[in-house]
């Protein structure tokens, strides 16, 4: 802020000023002042300029507080007449608090809307008012607000019920609704009218101000200054990217600088990027519009004077003021409410709210935001008020009744759309994209529409009729304008060149689309609208006709013996569209004059006698002829966009105004024509008249032999024609069409789509159309036709059909694709074969039509019909040539089976005295007439019915005879008696039945008994072959357990009889002696590990890790000179190995890794793209499994346990280690080159002890590639523990093998706990490889390195136990992790041993050392043991007594050394609990080590977890069951060792707070944890703001489910730098929290965010789940979400696990798109 101070040098003049004003004093003087507006403005005038912009840089604290003294103060005082602290008080007393909560949404917080009650989507509750709203039990929608909405509790016409909360319930007393304006005095009421009228006149005249150099009248400064601010705008075409290179040019700033402007104008709408004179602005300005202008309009900027912006400045602070001081009253309220509505004196529209819209679109955003949530505070607060801003804001826009508000909107979106061909219809080719981004803009007008219209009249007035009517008018022009829009004309020969644009009418269309239903529902609450409305819609269509004659000559067509008269028109060569609004619209009016019986009660006042059916179906028939022309592909030629226009034709969201609406129009026209003419024109259409009308169709068609293609597409077009006769006569449920509810459509819909597959809810929601308020009305039904299936641990829910529902399956379901048909097919027929049923899927009984459209049955029975399918059988009774298809055969069966069931349905509903008029039965069997005399359509489904080549249609044509045979029973009963009972055709029906039934369970009889022959037959050949090969066998198995020693190994082993199993000491059980063979997986060559052979390795993935950190706030060490040698036990960060457990030659893995290396440079010289792997870090994929590896690990074989005598006790191993470390220091000291003060040390050479060779530099029994794996994979260690550079000469390289090795197996320990597993035996392989060849490699490391070096550490590791003079810094024993120390002791010892040719046994060695450090970790304890909590179970039996008594001792030892640090303890049980239970995990993992080591077998008794544990485990290690009788047995050796370790500095200093005390056992880390419901996470995201723009709300809030920390994701404003890299906040906390591997929660997104490093990321599902067991990613379905538990530990599992980095590998392998994302900046 320094530079701000220095611009703020205000002269004391100004200072003395300041500092006497007095605010009363000027508001008194204002009481008396005749011109109150004047004198106001002059006190802006004078003040303003000197408080707001003084210098480049704003500083909003002492702006704000001056403001506060001299301008708003005064202003208070003259409002109040009094002081205003106590003023505004009394006015609050009296304050009546609205009914409505008006609470502004900030960006990302949960809105509720309730999908029972809400008026419309737009009516929402913040999210208090929800949780004690009515609505929380009720099927409710949750969203995150973009910001700048309010609550819409309180709110009447916004809910239908429930529309207050428990909060702003109204009291009984408010019902008398008394004016809030009573409380005040009259002089009050005018004061503040006065103020307000100035104070708003001032704000809005600022606001709306367009000159730069100059201000409003009255506000001129007294003294104006040279300066000016350069202000940049914010516009809609310009990218971040754009803006921030422009600035970095105009005012040269850097980029940070750049990115702060760039992100301040994207957030407030403007922002000023340079102050001074105004040359030095204007120069600025011309390279902005100079850089921004060459490919679209430049970017807004000018250079304003210093003043203006002040003023402009002071404005938003003043509306926030007006605001402010309304809160206190809603007497001021109401008067701000009349302020500002009142009429300026220029007349209409111009009050200072209308000022203020008008102008809405020149402010910048930051002023609109303000004004906007004034108004909600004031305006839309006051319901008296609401109304009449509702009347003026949409007179800025436009209501039905009054205003006439449909006429207007229409009219102003007609206006827009200026592209006319000469018939006056809409063009849309010649779009440039300025115009199409225009028309984005003005179908928002559109969704005005939508909200006018979406609650229906419950009461018509005769003027709301005649302003409706008038709307619909303005509608129906819109329409013209609109029928036949994008015609298209077939294209033959060749390819259509340019795509014509058939987007922008689509988009129309479906903008339109709900709109049109509505006014259909308007149109369906009043009779007389109806009628009205019917007339000029047909009124509209005719005159349409009109315009339509091109090339349509008249003529005649016969068939069958009837003739009609109609037009010739070839779809295939004309001029076609698929828009038809007029004709759509009238389908929907048609069907509601059937629906609401209209047309059955007033037939005299509608036009049914002037229709013309042919007319009526003209336009939709050629629009079904086109989508089954495009089917058979004669419209190849004419591209994707005429495919895209099709599949939005049929398409969920278009279809009920289009598709759905032709078909209704054709059975309309069909339901007034004879349905012979009907059927002919349909065949001329569709250009199959030629085929069927021939005298002798049925032997014609089969000689034709022409072109093989023109055969394919007259088949399919026949198909598609029969499909549109099933659907015309078949499609009965709509409301009106058919007898049947509105909800049987929608349960018809779902029976359809879970008759192809079980579906989720969300694909259910989106295979059903939505109405306007984006419901379905599915979950009414769902219920009754569905059962819900739960997920597990992944997938989702779904719903499957109910088995009593398949009886409605329509094969030729009007909704099915193509795709979906032949599935459902396939799903239906598998089911009733298992069932056992019949195999025909015949069609399924249907509704009765409507009166309205009862005459389309007869389209079943007509002679057209009826001389077509006779054609096509006959056709399939001779099949020559290919000139019939079997899906044309299974339609005509359809068809048949379709007439046979409406004869059947109207036989049994039919009375007594009437006689059934629908005789299917014997028309289909009556022959034809001489002279050709045709069989009839009986005789040959009978002669069809042993074809050969129809097997697969048997059971349809069976299913139809017996059909048939019932449907003649019925009638002679009807005939003879009058009785109609169906049990005659029953009984003949069970007779077949039964005759079926038999037969096939003959057939499943006798392929039951084959398939077991051959079952037996097999197992025998199997048996025979093991018996064989049993060598073989044997071998093979033998193998399998030889890699794994488990406890099936147990028998041969030589100890196991006689003793128990022991894996460390003196006593250690011997392994079994077995070669290790194992096999490459690249080579598939065997080879036996052995030192001296080639290398064989595994392939590994070394990776830092925090998992079980319990410090995250130790700051990041300096990798040049940190030393890892002792890890402290906070673990803060560790470096874990993972292995795939697959094992290769490293020659071979050699030879893969280069290929690799080759293959990833001559992909970048190609193309710039990640890959899941990073070669230039070493990473790689397994060859075998793909999964993500960086180095590999050497198999090294066991090693071999001495059979030395020398076992020396305690004492004098003490004493042999202490000489053997002397003399390694004097010989290390020789290596050293000598300096000066190197002299007086060589006094004594401390003599070696025998057998102890100094000199002697062992062989290392290594091959050479063993050798140069081990070096490989200890700088690999070394280079990602420590994040440095690769250097095998470094001597950290074997520390960081031992400690990977010590954190590897301690994280494996924490997570068998965690998963309730035992010790050994539930590891699988892989981990157990890997920690086998860990343990060996780290025993090797050594030979690697140098000698010295290694021996260097040692020497260091073990002064930190036994205290030694010659070793400077060594830690206090509270800071070492003791499984470090003891994994690092253990291993380095080598190093020494091979020097020592004493015949010192190693495993003696590792004993006592085993048995110090354990020591040494019980004192850690004690030191760190809490106070004791009293439980009940205090004295135990005297079990433990011992133990109890041991510990005081111990405990009271420490005390002595160590004083008033140790708090007293009483009790032994509290010490030796917290003893036995801290030191279980570290007595785990040593357990895990020197198993894995020495390859000792396991006891069984680890293999589970049983009681007896503790004994098992310490008999496993050589230790006693009571551990402190390692201390007691060796007292006066461990007692000047344990005042060492007490007498440390650092012991006092940490347990005096000094350090990081860690307590034992160290809990699990886990994730955080998540509230249950989702919507309390959005809420906290949506208060998260972003760290770095002060107060600025975050977009993408991200949260840190390691820690918990709430991040900014995805901005440029907290971006950091990281490695000379921008990485965004995420990937940078990553490497403070998770060393470089972090899991988020996206919250706004609710997806969880894997990264790992700066490159690789994926995204995973979240564990938040809706009622229907699905994940909502992006939240868009807005279903109630709850947290899945199962699914939260799995993702807490792969993060404890380390498997992180290897999901985001899988992931981005499998999935190419996320490769491209960079994964840095989120």
């Amino acid at each position: 802020m320094a530079a701000a101070e220095s611009d703020r040098e205000v002269p004391s003049a100004l200072c003395t000023e300041f500092l006497n004003f007095s605010a009363k004093d000027t508001a008194s003087k204002w009481l008396q002042v005749t011109d109150l507006y004047k004198e106001v403005y002059q006190h802006l005038a004078r003040y303003v300029p000197k408080i707001y912009c003084l210098g480049p840089n704003l500083n909003p604290q002492s702006e704000d507080l001056l403001a506060q003294l001299l301008l708003q103060a005064p202003l208070e005082w003259y409002l109040c007449g009094e002081d205003p602290s106590t003023g505004l008080a009394k006015l609050e007393q009296n304050n009546q608090p609205s009914q409505l909560c008006g609470h502004v949404f900030r960006v990302g917080e949960p809105t509720y809307s309730c999908r029972e009650c809400a008026a419309d989507p737009t009516c929402v509750l913040c999210m208090q008012c929800f949780l004690g709203s009515v609505h929380k039990e009720h099927r409710y929608r949750m969203t995150t607000s973009g910001g700048g909405g309010f609550c819409d509790c309180g709110d009447t016409e916004a809910w239908k019920k429930g529309p207050y909360c428990q909060k702003h319930e109204p009291n009984i007393s408010d019902s008398c609704q008394e004016d809030p304006l009573a409380h005040l005095s009259t002089d009050m009421i005018a004061r503040c009218y006065n103020v307000f009228a100035i104070v708003l006149k001032y704000a809005v005249d600022m606001l709306t101000w367009d000159k730069e150099d100059e201000l409003p009248p009255g506000l001129e400064p007294p003294d104006r200054g040279d300066t000016y601010y350069c202000m940049l705008f914010n516009d809609e075409v310009h990218t971040y990217e754009q803006v921030i290179y422009t600035l970095q040019k105009a005012v040269n700033c850097t980029q940070k600088e750049a990115v702060s402007f760039a992100t301040t104008v994207d957030r407030d709408g403007r922002k000023s990027v340079r102050f001074g004179d105004f040359a030095f602005c204007e120069q600025a300005k011309s390279v902005i519009v100079r850089n921004t202008s060459r490919q679209s309009k430049p970017l807004r900027v000018q250079v304003m004077h210093s003043s203006v912006v002040a003023h402009q400045c002071f404005a938003l602070k003043a509306l926030h003021w007006l605001g402010h001081v309304i809160g206190y009253s809603d007497a001021l309220r109401r008067i701000l409410c009349q302020v500002g509505l009142e009429r300026g004196p220029e007349g209409e529209n111009s009050s200072l709210v209308d000022t203020l819209m008008l102008c809405d679109s020149k402010m910048w955003k930051g002023a609109r935001n303000v004004y906007h949530q004034l108004f909600m505070s004031s305006l839309l607060m006051d319901l008296k008020y609401k109304k009449l801003f509702a009347i003026q804001f949409a007179k800025a826009r436009m209501l039905i009744t009054e205003e006439n508000l449909m006429t207007t909107i229409i009219r102003t979106f007609v206006d827009h759309l200026r592209h006319r061909d000469l018939q006056g219809r809409f063009q849309f080719e010649r779009y440039t994209a300025q115009q199409a981004f225009k028309f984005r803009r003005v179908q928002s007008l559109i969704g005005d529409l939508k909200y006018v219209l979406i609650s229906r009249p419950t009461e018509w007035s005769d003027q709301l009729r005649e302003k409706f009517l008038e709307g619909l008018d303005t509608f129906l022009e819109l329409f013209k304008c609109m029928q036949g829009m994008d015609p298209v004309v077939r294209q033959v020969g060749q390819h259509i060149e340019m795509e014509p644009e058939w987007e922008a009418a689509f988009t129309l269309q479906m903008k339109l689309t709900h709109i049109i239903s509505m006014m259909q529902e308007w149109c369906a609450t009043d009779e007389r609208v109806l009628i009205e409305a019917y007339k000029k819609c047909l009124t509209a269509l005719t005159h349409c006709h009109s315009g339509f004659t091109d090339g349509e000559q008249p003529i005649t067509l016969s068939m069958c013996g009837h003739s009609v008269d109609t037009i010739r028109y070839c779809v295939s060569q004309e001029k076609v569209s698929i828009h038809l609004p007029v004709s759509r619209l009238l389908a929907g009016l048609h069907v509601l004059l059937s629906k609401m019986e209209v047309a059955y009660r007033f037939p005299e006042q509608l036009p049914l006698s002037e229709l013309s059916p042919p007319m009526l179906i003209e336009h939709p028939l050629r629009c079904l002829v086109l989508c089954a022309q495009v089917h058979a592909g004669m419209w190849r030629r004419n591209g994707f966009s005429l495919v895209n226009q099709i599949y939005y034709y049929h398409n969920v969201k278009c279809r009920v105004e289009m598709f759905d609406k032709d078909l209704i129009m054709l059975q309309a026209g069909a339901s007034m024509m004879d349905p012979n003419h009907f059927l002919m024109i349909v065949l001329s259409r569709f250009e199959l008249y030629h085929i069927f009308s021939s005298a002798d169709c049925r032997k014609s068609y089969n000689r034709e032999n022409t072109n093989k293609d023109v055969v394919q597409q007259n088949n399919t077009l026949i198909e598609e024609m029969l499909h549109l006769i099933m659907m015309v006569v078949g499609e009965r449920f709509e409301a009106g069409v058919g007898q049947v509810e509105g909800c049987d459509e929608i349960k018809r819909e779902i029976i359809h789509q879970l008759c192809i597959r079980p579906m989720a809810h969300s694909e259910l929601v989106k295979a059903l159309p939505e109405n306007e308020n984006k419901e379905t009305g599915m979950e009414r039904v769902i219920d009754c036709v569905a059962s819900f299936k739960k997920p597990g641990v992944t997938g989702r829910g779904l719903y499957e059909l109910r088995p009593e529902c398949a009886k409605q399956f329509n094969l030729y379901f009007h909704h099915y694709s193509r795709a979906d048909q032949s599935k459902a097919e396939e799903a239906q027929r598998k089911l009733k074969r298992q069932n056992g049923e019949d195999m025909a899927l015949p069609p399924p009984m249907l509704p009765p039509f409507s009166p309205l459209f009862a005459s389309l049955v007869n389209i079943l029975q007509c002679d057209v019909l009826l001389g077509m399918l006779g054609a096509v059988l006959q056709w399939a009774v001779e099949p020559s040539g290919g000139h019939w298809s079997e899906s044309m055969l299974q339609r005509v069966l359809h068809l048949i089976g379709m007439g046979l069931l409406e004869e059947q349905q109207q036989l049994k509903n039919s009375s007594e005295d009437h006689d059934v008029s629908f005789n299917f039965t014997l028309k289909i069997s009556r022959p034809g007439e001489a002279p050709s005399n045709t069989a009839s359509v009986l005789a040959l489904l009978e002669n069809l019915q042993n074809a050969p080549h129809l097997e697969v249609h048997k059971d349809m044509i069976r299913w139809i005879l017996k059909m048939v045979a019932s449907i003649k029973t019925m009638r002679e009963l009807t005939a003879t008696t009058y009785t109609v009972t169906a049990s005659g055709s029953h009984g003949q029906e069970e007779m077949v039945c039964d005759k079926d039934k038999a037969e096939r369970k003959r057939k499943a009889e006798m392929a039951r008994l084959r398939r077991e022959k051959i079952m037996a037959q097999m197992s025998e050949m199997q048996r025979h072959f093991i018996n064989e090969n049993k060598e073989l066998f044997k071998q093979s198995l033998e193998e399998l357990y030889a890699s794994a020693s488990t406890s099936t190994s147990l028998e041969h082993s030589p100890t196991s009889s006689d003793a128990a199993l022991v894996c460390v000491g003196p006593r250690r059980s011997r392994p079994r002696e077995k070669r290790q063979v194992v096999t490459c997986i690249l080579c598939q060559e065997e080879q036996e590990i052995r030192a001296d052979s080639k290398a064989m390795v595994l392939a590994a993935f070394v990776q830092r890790s925090t998992v079980m950190s319990k410090n995250r706030k130790r700051p990041p060490h300096d990798p040049e000179h940190y030393d890892p040698l002792f890890m402290h036990p906070d673990l803060s960060f560790g470096t874990h190995t993972g292995s795939c457990g697959h094992i290769m030659h490293s020659h071979c893995w050699q030879r893969y890794f280069e290929a690799v290396q080759a293959k990833e440079q001559r992909r970048q010289q190609r193309l710039r793209v990640h890959t899941s792997y990073d070669v230039g870090n070493g990473e790689f994929l397994c060859p075998l499994c793909e999964c993500l590896s960086n180095t590999v690990i050497p198999l090294l074989p066991g090693t071999k346990g001495s059979n030395s005598c020398e076992q020396p006790g305690l004492g004098q191993w003490l004493k042999i280690s202490g000489q053997q470390i002397k003399a390694m220091h004097s010989a290390h000291r020789k290596l050293q080159p000598v300096g000066v003060d190197a002299v007086e040390e060589t006094e004594e050479q401390c003599p070696a002890p025998e057998n102890f060779r100094i000199d002697y530099t062992p062989m290392s029994p290594y091959s050479s590639t063993i050798k140069e794996m081990l070096t490989t994979f200890g700088t690999a260690t070394y280079k990602v523990g420590l994040k440095v550079h690769p250097n095998e000469q470094d001597p950290r390289v074997p520390i960081m093998c031992w400690g990977s090795c010590a954190y590897t197996i301690q994280s494996i320990e924490r997570l068998l706990v965690d998963e309730e597993k035992p010790l050994f035996g539930s590891l699988p392989c892989r981990q157990d490889d890997c920690l086998s060849s860990l343990a060996r490699f780290g025993s090797a490391c050594w030979t690697a390195a140098s000698q010295p070096s290694v021996q260097g550490h040692y020497i260091r590791l073990v002064a930190a136990l036994i205290p030694d003079p010659q070793v400077e810094t060594s830690p206090c024993i509270l800071d070492i992790d003791m499984l470090h120390l003891l994994v690092s002791v253990v291993l380095s010892y080598g190093s020494v041993h091979s020097q020592d040719s004493s015949g010192l046994s190693v495993d003696a060695v590792q004993l006592h050392f085993f048995h110090l450090i354990t020591v040494a970790h019980m004192v850690q304890m004690l030191l760190t043991s809490g106070p004791e909590e009293v439980t009940m179970e205090q004295e135990s039996g005297g079990a433990e007594r011992e133990e109890e008594e041991d510990i005081c001792a111990l405990y009271n030892t420490l005390r002595t050394h160590l004083g008033s640090s140790l708090p007293e303890v009483a009790s032994g049980w509290h010490l030796w609990r917290c003893v036995k239970t801290g030191i279980l995990p570290y007595l785990r993992g040593a357990a895990l080590f020197f198993h894995h080591l020495n390859g000792v077998p396991t006891p069984p008794e680890l293999h589970a977890i049983c009681p007896g544990q503790w004994e098992v485990l310490c008999g496993y290690l050589s230790l006693p069951s009571n551990l402190l009788q390692l201390y007691h047995s060796q007292k006066e050796l461990l007692e000047p060792l344990l005042y060492g370790w007490c007498s440390h500095p650092g012991v006092r200093q940490t347990l005096q707070g000094g350090g990081v005390l860690v307590s034992f056992p160290r809990e699990s880390n886990s994730l955080i944890d998540l509230p249950d419901d989702y919507s309390a996470l959005i809420n906290q995201a949506s208060s998260f703001t972003c760290p770095k723009s002060g107060g600025d709300k975050s977009r993408a809030p991200t949260l840190c489910l390691v820690c918990g920390s709430m991040l900014c994701s995805q901005s440029y404003c907290c971006q950091t730098e990281l490695d000379g890299e921008d990485v965004g906040a995420c990937t940078a906390h990553t490497f403070a929290c998770g060393a470089g591997v972090g899991i988020f929660l996206r919250v706004r997104e609710s997806q969880v965010l894997f990264l790992s490093g700066k490159t690789k990321g994926c995204f995973y599902a979240p564990p938040y789940l809706d009622d229907y067991g699905e994940t909502d990613q992006g939240l868009r379905r807005g279903n109630p979400l709850h947290l899945c538990r199962q699914r939260y530990r799995k993702i807490q599992k792969l993060w404890r696990q380390h498997s992180v980095t290897e999901e985001i590998g899988h992931a981005q392998e499998a999935n190419q798109t996320l490769v491209g994302i960079d994964w840095q900046h989120l």
